[in-house]
């Protein structure tokens, strides 16, 4: 099928490509500017909103898709993407193959995301609480909120609206459910959802 052809029957898609080429500059410049290496085939469909600790790492692989604007997807993207690292040493590591829509990662210690892991429009990975639970000790210290590290295996699909949060395992090729909060590890194959998400059924 000629590109002539595909733009006559999806135009939004085209319009979509030509918005993306015309923005490729700026979009290469944000990721400079945080320090992030460019790498071969990344499709920045609008360019994140970057927030990385000037003592802290944020490492991506090839072919990365990020998608920002509103019409880049059928879903609608309520928010641009955001990659955050929150303090001091926090890790953002994302594999080689990975998409998200208006996507939310904020890692305050480790968020490690393997490969061909797709994150679903709207979704949010937050390895921190930000603030403490206790009424007590958000007096005295309001961002000492716990964390722990979040692991994202190879192959996972994570359904729109997803909130992973602190200290998650989520094993290879597991599936999120399409507004899923995910508090508890998630083996490998495994369907999951609802809140809190529990198993529903096996890849």
């Amino acid at each position: 099928m000629s590109w002539l052809h595909q733009a006559r029957q999806t135009p939004w898609k085209a319009l979509n490509e030509l918005r993306r080429y015309a923005a490729l500059p700026w979009a290469r410049l944000i990721f400079a500017l945080n320090g992030i290496a460019w790498q071969e085939g990344w499709r920045i469909y609008g360019a994140p909103i970057i927030q990385r600790h000037a003592e802290s790492t944020i490492r991506i692989g090839r072919d990365l898709t990020v998608r920002s604007w509103y019409a880049s997807n059928p879903l609608g993207v309520v928010r641009r993407t955001l990659l955050c690292t929150w303090a001091r040493g926090a890790q953002l590591i994302i594999g080689n193959g990975v998409g998200m829509t208006g996507a939310v990662l904020v890692a305050q210690t480790r968020i490690e995301i393997g490969d061909q892991v797709w994150i679903g429009a709207n979704s949010s990975i937050v390895d921190t609480d930000f603030h403490p639970l206790a009424p007590e000790a958000r007096r005295i210290d309001p961002s000492a909120g716990k964390s722990a590290p979040i692991l994202i295996e190879d192959e996972v699909f994570i359904g729109m609206w997803a909130i992973i949060l602190k200290g998650v395992h989520i094993g290879r090729g597991a599936v999120i459910g399409a507004g899923a909060v995910v508090a508890q590890d998630v083996p490998a194959r495994t369907i999951v959802a609802g809140n809190p998400a529990r198993p529903v059924g096996q890849v």
